[in-house]
């Protein structure tokens, strides 16, 4: 009996591998809509992280980013399915178009940071914004960082974050 000696994919080989399929997948679907952009490949966070950017006109990918990124994250969950139709296996690669998703998370730090300094102040519990998942968690993680708790409330599409004080030890 001999032991299976084909070494398991590393981590980083199979989210460079996602980061390829998706790149082709994007490259394919810019040249249909006939816009301009380069994609970049990068591993953030243990996930595939693609942009699509465009260093002479990042306005012009304004379509697929949408209103609030509701186009952005349509993108993302069709390139996740091309990941998963080529490889077999599900991703968790992250999308972003022309800087949209960083500058948003700095945005929502700066929410989540107010949010966190009103309940450290008077002890209510503070309801944001509906938000999606990749909102939501950036808040998740300025809250868990402060010290504070938080959870997600509601029904899409008016899912929110609520912040609250840690309970008492």
């Amino acid at each position: 009996m001999t032991a299976d000696t084909t070494p398991e994919k590393s981590t980083v080989a199979r989210l460079e591998e996602e980061g390829e399929v998706a790149a082709d997948y994007l490259e394919e679907l810019l040249d249909i809509a006939d816009l301009d952009g380069d994609i970049d490949l990068d591993i953030k966070h243990d996930r595939a992280a693609v942009e699509i950017v465009s260093e002479d006109a990042p306005e012009l990918l304004s379509p697929l980013v949408g209103r609030d990124g509701e186009v952005l994250e349509a993108l993302q969950d069709l390139t996740r399915l091309a990941v998963l139709a080529r490889t077999g296996e599900r991703s968790r690669l992250m999308l972003d178009v022309a800087g949209y998703r960083s500058g948003r998370r700095t945005e929502l730090e700066g929410v989540a940071q107010d949010a966190v300094t009103r309940v450290r102040e008077n002890g209510e519990s503070v309801s944001l914004a509906p938000m999606n998942a990749f909102e939501r968690k950036v808040v998740h993680d300025v809250v868990t960082a402060a010290g504070l708790v938080s959870d997600s409330a509601g029904v899409e599409p008016n899912r929110h974050v609520v912040i609250r004080a840690a309970p008492a030890h």
